[in-house]
């Protein structure tokens, strides 16, 4: 479940650091320095914004998990983080070009802004490593609730629980390293 959360991490902070970087150079109609502060003040709202969103929500179905059964069909990491970047590469694109564009009106705030919000789905995936830990538990969510990439949606009635040790991620959606 901590998968889903991460996979839209990485695509959101790199370009955003690209696009603020563009707005760097670029001096705008506010200028330069009040556009990075601007920036910097957004990163972090988006940032705190982000990382609490749903929470509550997450820490509910994480209440009434149920140990995964035979039945349930759970989804390697990798197919996870695939399907859900390709599922909102317009979107991702989309973002991308409006932070580099706004960069000639506040420079590096747009960009800022989609930095703070992959910075703040990694916080959240580390919050709910954290939980995995504590529980010494994987949650999952099953593939046929999965909406749109939404591991708290409607469709989610509870998570499932395996092992530690199981599938191929760690606690928080991170790779599990093998040695």
């Amino acid at each position: 479940m901590a998968v889903i959360v991460r996979a839209g991490a990485a695509p959101m902070w790199w370009p955003g650091v690209v696009a603020a970087a563009v707005g760097a150079f670029v001096p705008g109609l506010t200028g330069r320095r009040i556009g990075l502060l601007a920036g910097a003040a957004l990163f972090l709202l988006t940032a705190a914004l982000v990382a609490s969103v749903r929470m509550r929500r997450y820490g509910l179905l994480a209440g009434a998990a149920t140990r995964a059964g035979r039945g349930d069909f759970l989804q390697d990491r990798d197919v996870t983080v695939r399907r859900w970047r390709r599922g909102h590469r317009w979107w991702l694109l989309g973002a991308f070009l409006v932070a580099v564009a706004s960069a000639f009106v506040v420079p590096g705030a747009g960009g800022l802004v989609l930095a703070g919000a992959g910075a703040g789905l990694w916080l959240k995936a580390v919050r709910i490593g954290r939980r995995e830990t504590r529980d010494d538990v994987l949650y999952w969510v099953r593939t046929d609730w999965v909406e749109r990439g939404r591991p708290a949606g409607r469709q989610v009635k509870a998570y499932r629980t395996t092992g530690p040790m199981a599938g191929d991620a760690a606690p928080g959606g991170a790779r599990r390293h093998r040695r």
